[in-house]
């Protein structure tokens, strides 16, 4: 596989089209147009959708690109290093779940970070996303969230795509509201109370094998009529915090937080379901010292707040 052809073909999907990434290249359309198709029959695979509208990345092409830009990276660090002599920069990422005692972990981390140049990248998204992440390179390390009914699934899929696992942490949900919401006053919450409430919830459960609506069906229950949904973890507590009807489920949440949102935190007895934290990273990888102190802080915050 030629290493130019990859270049363009990172280039044409960065563009959406021939025209365009051959005048970021500097080279001519047709020529540009041959290295694809050359490209694409080594591989066995279509990269792109020739459209009219331009070309458009196939699945396949999508985890291509991935791989591609992960490799064209580590060929850019290594030329750096022996071609400047300047030292390259310490990296570390991760892709998790929106987890407060996870994000406190990599904030407690960050702090160890000594004088050398150094990158820091934190993804929050689901187990979807973060799988497809650490698989093509974008990301080193990921923490993927399941209930442990779904324990067979995942494990029989990590093993499937060469990926190592290790359990991270065992926990139940908890109910997050507002100070003064309706449901503080119960000596104990049911599931039939968070009826009247307004759920903030995520759209994009998942697990592998399993279709994606049954998925959100277990998920999401139909019982609970009105749901905001909001992937961002700071809207989320903004919404809480200024909405008393809203309710959310989350991992166990340090006092801190509880204090600084005006939020707090209950059980409902009807509701028992257990869900795992999984650290995962391809097989072939090795932890730098970076990845063991950040799994190092991950395990003291999971002792701390869990």
């Amino acid at each position: 596989m030629n290493i130019l052809h990859m270049k363009y073909a990172v280039e044409v999907a960065k563009a959406g089209s021939i025209n365009k990434a051959s005048e970021a290249l500097l080279i001519a359309q047709p020529n540009l147009s041959r290295s694809i198709k050359e490209l694409e029959a080594d591989l066995g695979i279509t990269i792109f959708d020739r459209t009219a509208k331009g070309m458009a990345l196939t699945p396949e092409g999508e985890e291509f690109i991935g791989y591609s830009k992960a490799i064209l990276r580590q060929i850019d660090n290594v030329e750096k290093l022996y071609k400047s002599g300047i030292p390259i920069k310490q990296r570390f990422s991760v892709s998790a779940p929106r987890a407060t005692y996870i994000s406190e972990a990599f904030a407690q981390f960050s702090k160890s970070l000594g004088a050398d140049s150094a990158e820091l990248f934190y993804k929050e998204t689901n187990s979807s996303r973060t799988i497809k992440n650490v698989l093509s390179g974008e990301y080193k390390l990921g923490i993927v969230r399941y209930a442990e009914s779904y324990d067979k699934y995942f494990k029989s899929m990590f093993d499937e795509k060469g990926l190592h696992y290790e359990m991270v942490s065992s926990f139940r949900y908890v109910l997050l509201m507002h100070q003064d919401s309706p449901l503080t006053d119960l000596p104990e919450i049911r599931y039939a109370d968070l009826t009247r409430q307004i759920e903030i919830a995520h759209a994009d459960p998942y697990v592998p094998s399993l279709s994606a609506a049954q998925v959100k069906k277990e998920e999401l229950s139909d019982d609970i009529s009105r749901r905001i949904f909001v992937f961002e973890r700071a809207s989320q507590f903004d919404l809480l915090s200024e909405n008393p009807q809203t309710f959310m489920w989350v991992s166990p949440v340090p006092d801190k937080i509880l204090q600084r949102y005006g939020l707090v935190q209950r059980t409902c007895q009807d509701i028992q379901k257990s869900c795992k934290d999984v650290l995962i990273y391809k097989k072939d990888y090795s932890l730098t010292q970076m990845d063991s102190d950040f799994i190092t802080a991950l395990c003291n915050a999971k002792r701390k707040y869990l």
